[in-house]
């Protein structure tokens, strides 16, 4: 019974890998392009140059923004860069470039048919007169958004280490899987709607959490490898993962192609976006949903059984390692959902959950290690922290101060805040 469901589940994996495939028309038949919208106090700006040319002088094509502040221009050669210039002159009276913003970006072109998105921002970006209460519920509402997402990825890693006592140093890369994938199938390959792109991303990385757990951690575990061992493993896994994800879509930031430019509806003390307002509703709803399911489901009773003491949830007649199979299954699914909501809610990168990873793992430990309630509130509070942390010290900080918090928090409670006190010795 098990071998047909790991041949399932390798199916599965081939068929992801296969619709992942560019087809050979696209691959060399589409031409890459550079577009944008160019906005001013919330509406659209007519009849502005943008100038996009080669670096090395090859090429240069001129684009005016239409009725709707809509720029398109297509470029010749699939991988070189290109300096992407608004014309200021051509702004219309009363109209001008914000002051933090630059009229010349420098974007590269790494694959066929890839559309890069240049942003200039018109108008001032930031009033410096905001007064501090707005700023402290603005970083509030950012840190909550920012906190969902932790949590989101922060269950599947609790949950494994609880289940294996494994600490997956490769988690972060299947945090990246899933938005990579939901961004292919966005963009480049089948041009798909970001709702079912981004679905067919949580189960591709859920399928390779299966994968990882079939093909490797099972066949380990049977070998009895150390704790040390699985961690140079997972380490390993890390590496690789990320290096095969950048000669896939390339190094520079990406974006998808819906949802980019929104207007934010002004609640008074803070702004709020259609689009943030939608991924703290996903990844709400996500939570409860692990939650619920870990508390009334029989996989849910089990995988908590199974947390507190394998030996004796194997002699009660609980398949052990079914029950691991389906928290990686979940556990790397939640990753995934969680990185196709950081990447609508900043951008898609190759390397974007190994950059989270020091979040995640503080969350885990500042929620209490196992333990999958714990990993949502610690997630939660790391993200607060390190969002309103910036009302006060520069964004590039930001990560220092969710870390000391974390630092203080442990200091006072060594187990984590839901964590159980164990007895050693």
């Amino acid at each position: 019974m098990r071998r047909g469901r790991a041949r399932w589940l390798y199916a599965l994996l081939v068929m992801v890998g296969v619709a992942l495939l560019p087809s050979p028309a696209a691959a060399q038949d589409d031409a890459p392009s550079f577009s944008g919208q160019l906005l001013f106090e919330g509406e659209p700006v007519e009849g502005v140059d943008v100038v996009v040319a080669d670096v090395d002088g090859s090429f240069s094509a001129t684009a005016t923004s239409d009725a709707d502040g809509n720029w398109r221009v297509e470029v010749p050669s699939k991988r070189a860069t290109y300096d992407v210039t608004l014309v200021v002159e051509t702004l219309p009276e009363g109209v001008e470039l914000a002051a933090d913003s630059a009229a010349s970006l420098q974007i590269a072109v790494t694959r066929p048919g890839q559309e890069r998105r240049a942003t200039f921002t018109l108008g001032e970006r930031v009033s410096t007169g905001t007064p501090l209460v707005e700023q402290i519920a603005q970083a509030t509402i950012n840190g909550i958004k920012l906190g969902l997402i932790l949590a989101m990825c922060s269950v599947g890693l609790s949950l494994i280490f609880g289940t294996t006592g494994l600490i997956n140093f490769a988690h972060g890369e299947l945090v990246s899987f899933g938005a990579v994938v939901a961004f292919y199938l966005n963009t480049e390959s089948l041009e798909l709607t970001l709702i079912l792109a981004g679905i067919i991303g949580v189960v591709a990385a859920g399928a390779l959490g299966a994968g990882m757990e079939l093909g490797l951690m099972q066949p380990l575990r049977r070998m009895k490898l150390g704790a040390f061992q699985f961690v140079v493993v997972t380490i390993g896994l890390s590496l690789v993962g990320r290096q095969l994800m950048q000669m896939w879509v390339g190094g520079e930031p990406e974006s998808y192609r819906e949802y980019q430019v929104q207007d934010p509806w002004d609640l008074g003390l803070f702004q709020l976006t259609p689009r943030d307002l939608t991924i703290m509703v996903i990844c709400f709803v996500g939570l409860v949903a692990a939650g619920a399911a870990l508390q009334l489901t029989k996989t849910g009773k089990a995988t908590r059984a199974v947390a507190d003491n394998p030996d004796l949830a194997s002699a009660s007649g609980i398949p052990v390692d079914g029950i691991i199979l389906r928290v990686w299954v979940a556990g790397a699914a939640l990753a995934g959902l969680g990185g196709v909501m950081f990447g609508l809610s900043e951008v898609v990168q190759f390397d974007a959950g190994f950059r989270l990873l020091l979040l995640i793992f503080a969350a885990v430990v500042l929620g209490g290690l196992g333990t999958a309630y714990g990993a949502m509130v610690g997630g939660l509070l790391i993200g607060l922290v390190t969002e309103v942390s910036t009302v006060w010290v520069q964004n590039e900080l930001k990560f220092v101060w969710a870390l000391l918090a974390l630092v203080v928090a442990l200091l006072i409670r060594p187990q984590g805040l839901l964590g159980i006190k164990e007895r050693v010795g």
